[in-house]
């Protein structure tokens, strides 16, 4: 589904440069449920950026369902993330003036799926989310917990090839963080989603079928940093 090759990636700060991917090489399968940690500027997010599309590599190739992702222009690789890719970051990025239904649909409409929308569907995300109450308000009138679910659901919708979630739990309490983990480990079996999950947190990780430790703008060695979970029994 998904192979990252030799990526690398330099910022430049002020004179200096700063490398934050050294030669980033991994593959996953389609249907995993992959955690991938590491320290603050291991990085980490930087992978998670260029995997779905959103920041150019300086070189090396991200492969996905056989089209190199890195070759395309940017209104292909825009298509591509419309009908392939789900994103769900630490910060909700809802949109204030929306309902959570409406931030919900504007998925579909981006799209160009509300049309045909699954509803039943999405009827079963809002619930298993405990949104389905909640879908007339506001962002502002919502707690945090609730925002990162809308989130949830709006990268859920369209039910993406592919699923990349960027610290989904960095600003939820508990209790909102094992709803929202449930349900990426819910979408990842019952729908056979690829989940990517960026995070620090150890708990979260655990939820993957495989744990990815980087650092420094490496993967570890299998063995040093690379676990494999047996947790068939999960959900």
């Amino acid at each position: 589904m998904i192979q990252v090759e030799d990526v690398r990636k330099t910022y430049r700060v002020g004179k200096v440069d700063v490398p934050a991917l050294r030669g980033v090489s991994l593959a996953v399968e389609k249907g995993e449920f992959v955690s991938i940690v590491g320290p603050s500027g291991s990085g980490k997010s930087t992978l998670f950026y260029i995997m779905g599309g959103l920041t150019h590599a300086d070189s090396g190739r991200v492969i996905i369902d056989g089209i190199n992702f890195t070759e395309l222009s940017d209104a292909a690789r825009t298509r591509m993330r419309k009908t392939k890719i789900g994103f769900v970051f630490q910060k909700f990025n809802l949109l204030p003036t929306l309902t959570a239904q409406g931030n919900i649909d504007i998925a579909l409409d981006i799209s160009g799926h509300k049309s045909r929308a699954d509803h039943a569907h999405i009827a079963r995300i809002t619930q298993l989310l405990g949104i389905d109450k909640r879908l007339n308000h506001l962002p502002s009138e919502m707690s945090g917990g609730e925002q990162q679910r809308v989130a949830l659901a709006r990268a859920l919708v369209n039910k993406p090839a592919i699923v990349l979630a960027d610290e989904p739990t960095g600003n939820l309490d508990t209790q909102n963080s094992e709803i929202v983990l449930r349900m990426l480990r819910h979408s990842n079996k019952e729908l056979g989603q690829t989940v990517l999950m960026i995070t620090h947190n150890p708990e979260a990780a655990a939820y993957g079928d495989r744990i990815i430790h980087m650092r420094d703008g490496h993967i570890e060695p299998v063995g040093k940093g690379e676990l494999q979970l047996v947790d068939d029994e999960e959900d």
